[in-house]
């Protein structure tokens, strides 16, 4: 996924929430093309997802 893909399914987050939440450690799983666009694993994003709702439980 990319990170606007991220973001949209996120809600409508910004781009930068989401580099933020990288910096943080909050984010999902995300690794860096060598063209310098980052990208997700659907699979890591769902697990990063279903953690967070586990969490607010």
């Amino acid at each position: 996924m990319t990170v606007l893909e991220v973001c949209t399914e996120l809600k409508g987050i910004s781009r930068r929430t989401f580099y933020r939440w990288q910096e943080l450690g909050q984010a999902p799983q995300a690794f860096k093309l060598p063209n310098g666009e980052w990208r997700v694993w659907r699979s890591d994003f769902n697990a990063w997802l279903n953690a967070r709702e586990r969490a607010a439980a």
